[in-house]
């Protein structure tokens, strides 16, 4: 339906640039009506820098979600490329073409960071409720019913694989 990237100028001051991001959230939650947000879970990585920029919009996603009553599934990068790809250490490349291949698009979508979070949400699509970022007292399948064919693969193979259900 929509895909975007909220951009904000590198030399605003940092509240300024959270509120546009918090704002951006808002307005598409309120134009499409989504049934629930995934967010990139932050992890530690060698720049400190980047990794306070990614949990302060993390935690302001997950605000905004909160405020509009939304579940929120947050999910690992290599979690997300293992579930597009199905290589958790693929590459930006990698990660746009399988986008633009499992959504038939005619081409990777621009800029990057939009091929990323279409990759973060077909994840979470495919994992469906019943995974780990399901929203408490969200009603679980029983025995995978409604399930799409995706997500019933998708619970089939963490299911060979031993992981435990959460």
């Amino acid at each position: 339906m929509h895909v975007g990237v909220i951009r904000t100028p590198a030399d605003a001051p940092l509240e300024t640039r959270l509120l546009a991001v918090s704002r951006g959230i808002a307005e598409v939650i309120a134009e499409f009506g989504p049934q629930a947000v995934a967010v990139e879970r932050v992890f530690a990585q060698q720049n400190l820098r980047t990794v306070m920029g990614t949990a302060q919009a993390s935690g302001v996603a997950l605000a905004v979600a909160a405020e509009h009553g939304l579940p929120v599934g947050l999910h690992t990068p290599s979690e997300v490329k293992a579930a597009i790809t199905g290589y958790g250490a693929a590459d930006k490349a990698q990660v746009g073409a399988m986008v633009a291949r499992v959504l038939r698009l005619a081409e990777v979508p621009k800029p990057a960071d939009a091929a990323d979070a279409l990759a973060l949400a077909i994840c979470h699509a495919w994992r469906g409720a019943g995974f780990e970022g399901r929203a408490s007292g969200a009603p679980e399948p029983v025995g995978g019913a409604g399930l799409t064919p995706a997500q019933r693969a998708w619970r089939a193979a963490e299911s060979a694989a031993g992981k435990p259900r959460l």
